[in-house]
């Protein structure tokens, strides 16, 4: 029989399910969860990290913490340490792993890392990423997933795994073709991970002092490639749709968000080699997976799609008069849209509607400012896009204007077409008068 389930809770994993389905980074955070409403979460929208505001939750898809706390794992874990090193092998692109075991064992691994090179690869134009996203939920519901996990390169889902389905499975045409024995590999790993997650789940509702109810843990993994500056890797975790923790890849230092949240950070800092792990996965085997997967996607991922551009007028007794900049059928989701008056950027006056998916493989957005009534032709959106070989900027026309227009082209068109009429009568007056004189 399910447990009792708050509805903040299950709207919350709802949520945090749906933000794994569509791509975003993190669940829209509404201040803790349990007071949240499925309407509510879907009024704020998801926010740049999983979370509002650029923060987020992320599920520890591992239980780093020390070898003896858990001795039950040993035989799970062991399969799962060989499928690493398989993956590692033969498999170069699969999903990363790490076992909650010793130091030693974290070593292997980074030296397995280490021979993968990802420095001397040429790359496509423009901005590139691999991102990982994994939620697990404490209690499933009939159309929730337990463990739910999606890839995604450059926004584009290409491999799920539900664990209504039990199983890993392509999400684009691309990777069909993707021989069996991947496919394997991924579903005993993201099995196994399951399994851990449920240890996790029981940690971290001890710390916050939970014994029932729907909660979620999530995680945002990754590696970026930027044309002209070079690559990045981003790793953050966290609980019920807030920030928990957050690895520090320069430093190697594992950042908590609160009080609870030092906990988990003291228990993976007992075993340093974690955090090199995870640095030493984004900054090549992860680069290289990305490598190979933009070959296997080849155009439908670095093709580029030019934006169209429109300004609206609007009017309403509650805000005045605003302008607003549409731009849509754009690819990849890169973009910039701003509102400048003169040789100013209006960016604190500018409110911009987070990109998201237009439903055919590209993207859309808008910029909105407030202007003064009278002034709306002074007022210019400048929108930049790789799809564009320089910035477009586009002004708001009145309708006069747009009728002065109208009006000159169609004189112009009734000019044109009378001086046409002119000359052919003509020239037919000509033809007929010469056939009349007899001359060829």
């Amino acid at each position: 029989m399910e447990s009792p389930v708050s509805p903040g809770g299950r709207a919350l994993a709802a949520a945090a399910a749906a933000a794994v389905g569509s791509g975003a980074d993190y669940v829209t955070d509404v201040g803790g969860g349990e007071t949240a409403n499925l309407e509510t979460l879907k009024e704020l929208g998801y926010g740049k990290y999983f979370g509002v505001r650029g923060g987020g939750a992320a599920l520890a898809v591992l239980g780093l913490r020390p070898w003896s706390a858990w001795p039950r794992l040993l035989l799970l874990l062991l399969p799962l340490w060989g499928l690493a090193l398989w993956g590692a092998a033969e498999s170069p692109w699969v999903l990363p792993v790490v076992e909650d075991g010793p130091a030693s064992s974290a070593r292997v691994a980074m030296a397995q890392l280490r021979e993968v090179n990802s420095d001397n690869k040429s790359w496509p134009p423009g901005t590139h990423f691999l991102r990982y996203h994994y939620l697990f939920l404490s209690e499933p519901g009939p159309h929730l997933p337990q463990f739910l996990v999606r890839g995604c390169v450059n926004h584009q889902n290409f491999i799920q795994f539900d664990s209504h389905v039990g199983k890993a499975e392509p999400q684009v045409p691309w990777m069909a073709h993707v021989d069996a024995q991947y496919w394997e590999t991924e579903t005993q790993k993201l099995r196994a991970w399951a399994k851990l997650q449920q240890g996790e789940m029981r940690t971290l509702m001890s710390y916050y002092n939970q014994s029932s109810g729907t909660h979620t843990i999530q995680l945002m993994l990754g590696c970026e490639v930027q044309e002209g500056s070079g690559s990045r890797g981003f790793w953050k975790f966290g609980y019920d749709g807030q920030d928990h923790l957050m690895l520090e890849l320069e430093t190697l230092s594992w950042v908590s968000s609160h009080l609870m949240s030092r906990k988990t950070k003291h228990r993976w800092e007992t075993e340093r080699h974690y955090a090199s792990y995870y640095k030493a996965y984004l900054g090549s085997l992860c680069l290289s997976s990305l490598h190979r997967y933009l070959e296997l996607g080849g155009h439908s991922l670095t093709h580029r799609e030019q934006p169209t551009v429109q300004v609206t007028r609007h009017s309403a007794k509650d805000v005045g008069t605003t302008l607003r900049c549409y731009a849509w059928s754009f690819y990849p989701r890169e973009i910039s849209v701003s509102w400048w008056l003169g040789e100013k950027e209006l960016s604190q006056e500018t409110k911009r509607l987070e990109t998201r998916p237009s439903g055919d493989g590209t993207y859309q957005t808008w910029a909105v400012v407030r202007v003064p009534p009278g002034k709306e032709t002074q007022y210019r959106c400048r929108v930049q896009h790789s799809g564009l070989s320089q910035a477009l900027t586009v002004a708001w026309e009145s309708p006069s204007l747009r009728e002065v227009d109208a009006i000159i082209l169609i004189v112009g068109l009734e000019i044109s077409l009378g001086i046409g009429v002119v000359l052919l009568t003509m020239w037919c007056f000509r033809g007929s008068w010469r056939s009349i004189a007899g001359i060829a």
